[in-house]
């Protein structure tokens, strides 16, 4: 019998965040000692890298961080809720997180190939991937500038961290309407700021499909027009971040709570964890 405890098992477990039977299998190949255990680990981890590439790693999470007017949002992902959860994974991500801040990261492959303590991100996250045994990857990066910045985390469920990250941008107004509005943008997930930001062949598609269905449904010629636009109008409620109606007050957009808050929106990003 290998002379290890259940105290040693579970401080193996929370410090690579690897599974109980792993970690036992481990402490009884290196007959107890705990950093001989943490290396067989990292070692038959290594090994199943590349197995491991094509799984689905749709759990994880969103860290944010802000400064001055400067916001960045990371979406970290692992394969169990498990790994999600733990210690190890969030101390990952804080590092990702950092890194990104540092590096002034906008999109995925110049954070990953950034050098961080001696090594690429990639390589620390091949590192991870090992140990923990299961897939680790950085799925986004949003970097998000304006005169003032505000970040929101929201909580899916409550023993799992962040699942969903915000960013939003504004030029005046207070920090109240901005975080309002990201509270806003975290409930109802718009995809772009702007209705010009939307693809004129987008909105066209839109506007066959809101005529074929209209006359599909039988509704009279001459009243066409006023709900083939009423529906490409419901179409940018439903992905313009300024037209939608306000989660607090859906009398009012969007565009013009910010209005009459003496704010504009300038830019957001939004990141749900696996979507």
């Amino acid at each position: 019998m290998a002379n290890y405890t259940a105290a040693d098992i579970k401080a193996l477990r929370e410090s690579t965040g690897a599974g109980m039977m792993d970690v036992k299998k481990a402490l009884d190949e290196a007959e107890g000692d705990t950093a001989k255990a943490t290396d067989i680990l990292r070692v038959k981890g290594l090994k199943g890298v590349t197995k491991r590439e094509g799984r689905s790693a749709t759990n994880g999470l969103v860290r944010a961080q802000v400064d001055g007017g400067v916001g960045t949002l990371v979406e970290v992902n692992c394969e169990t809720d498990f790994v999600a959860k733990g210690p190890v994974f969030g101390e990952l991500a804080d590092r990702v997180l950092a890194q990104a801040v540092a590096v002034q990261a906008a999109d995925v492959d110049s954070l990953l190939a950034s050098d961080m303590d001696g090594k690429t991100v990639k390589d620390v996250l091949d590192d991870a991937n090992a140990t923990i045994g299961e897939k680790i990857e950085v799925r986004r990066v949003a970097r998000v500038a304006g005169d003032q910045v505000v970040s929101y985390l929201h909580k899916t469920m409550p023993d799992l961290p962040p699942q969903i990250g915000v960013l939003v941008a504004t030029s005046g107004g207070d920090e109240q309407v901005a975080r309002d509005i990201a509270m806003h943008v975290a409930a109802f997930s718009p995809s772009v700021l702007t209705r010009d930001e939307i693809d004129a062949d987008t909105v066209a598609n839109e506007r066959r499909i809101a005529e074929e269905t209209a006359r599909e449904e039988g509704k009279p010629e001459q009243a066409l027009p006023k709900i083939i636009e009423g529906r490409v109008n419901g179409f940018f409620k439903e992905n313009v971040l300024l037209d939608q109606p306000f989660a607090k007050d859906t009398k009012k957009t969007i565009a013009k709570v910010a209005e009459e808050a003496g704010a504009e929106v300038t830019g957001f990003a939004r990141f749900k964890v696996g979507v």
